[in-house]
C-alpha cells in the first residue's frame, strides 16, 4: 500500500495517531532538529504499528519511546481526573456515531490498515492542541471496529508539543494518573531509499520502530538518517471502554515501567 506523504508543518500537528496517532502530525522535529520530509515519507504505517503496539498492552523496555515518570498520586490529581473523564464524556459522548464525528471533520487516519484501534483525527484540533489544552476538543477520537463493521468509540487522544516540560504535560493531565509518551530515536532510510524499509538484520528490520538502532552513530553506519522525535507528547484516554481507571488512563502502558 503507496501512501502519499502530505505536507507537514514546520511546528507539526499531532495526528491522531499517530496522530492525526497519528492525519494531522506526521512528524514533528525541535527547530534544533528540521524535519527531513523526503525521509519521513513513508513511516506512516510504522508509526502506526508502534502506537498499536503501545495499546495492546504493556510494553517491554523501548529504545524508541519515552514515557513520562509516574508521579506520586495525591486527592488534588484525582479530583482533576475524575474532573477530565466528566468532561471527556459529556462532550465526547455525541461521537459515539462514528458519522457525527465525520461530519465534524473529523477523518480516519490509514483507513487501509487493519488496526485494533482507529484514529480519527481532527485537523483543526490537532493544530489548535499545540497551543492549549481542552478536554473536549482532542487531536483524535478513538474507535475500535466490531466484526460487522461497526466502530464503537472508545476513547480519545490528546497531544502536546515535544518541548513541553513536565510540568506543562501535568498541567493538562495528571502525571500520576496517566502517563504521557513520546516516539523517540528513529533510524529512516535516506531520501528516495522508500525500499530499504524491507531490509532486515538477524531477524530484526533496520530501520523503524522495530530496530535495534537508536543512536546516531548506528544509523550512519547503515546508511540511515537519524530522527531524534517522530511526534509529539501524546496520552491516550479510553474514556468510554469501562470505568476500570487502570483501562482509562493505562492505555498500555505498565507503571512499572520506566
Amino acid at each position: 500500500m503507496r501512501l502519499h506523504a502530505p505536507v507537514f508543518a514546520r511546528c507539526c500537528l499531532v495526528a491522531t495517531l499517530v496522530i492525526g496517532a497519528t492525519s494531522a502530525c506526521r512528524a514533528r522535529q525541535d527547530a534544533r532538529a528540521p524535519v527531513d520530509m523526503d525521509a519521513m515519507d513513508s513511516t506512516e504505517q510504522h508509526a502506526t504499528a508502534a502506537a498499536q503496539e503501545a495499546m495492546s498492552g504493556p510494553m517491554p523496555a523501548d529504545p524508541h519511546m519515552t514515557l513520562t515518570p509516574l508521579r506520586p498520586g495525591s486527592p488534588a490529581d484525582s479530583t482533576r481526573a475524575a474532573a477530565l473523564l466528566v468532561g471527556i464524556r459529556a462532550a465526547l459522548g455525541y461521537y459515539r456515531d462514528v458519522r457525527a464525528a465525520q461530519a465534524d471533520g473529523f477523518r480516519q487516519f490509514l483507513p487501509g490498515v487493519q488496526q485494533s484501534v482507529y484514529h480519527f483525527t481532527n485537523r483543526r484540533w490537532a493544530v489548535a492542541e499545540m497551543l492549549r489544552f481542552d478536554a473536549t476538543k482532542p487531536t483524535s477520537l478513538l474507535y475500535r471496529k466490531e466484526p460487522d463493521g461497526r466502530f464503537v468509540l472508545v476513547g480519545a487522544m490528546y497531544a502536546a508539543p515535544g518541548r513541553a516540560s513536565l510540568e506543562e504535560l501535568d498541567a493538562r493531565v495528571p502525571l500520576s494518573v496517566a502517563r504521557w509518551h513520546e516516539h523517540v530515536n528513529w533510524c529512516v532510510p535516506p531520501v528516495g531509499g522508500r525500499a530499504r524499509w524491507r531490509e532486515t538484520r538477524d531477524g530484526r528490520p533496520v530501520f523503524g520502530p522495530k530496530s535495534t538502532i537508536a543512536t546516531v552513530d548506528a544509523c550512519t553506519a547503515v546508511g540511515g538518517r537519524f530522527l531524534p522525535r517522530i511526534f509529539g507528547w501524546m496520552v491516550h484516554v479510553m474514556a468510554f471502554a469501562g470505568d476500570d481507571p487502570h483501562v482509562i488512563w493505562g492505555a498500555g502502558h505498565d507503571h512499572a515501567h520506566s
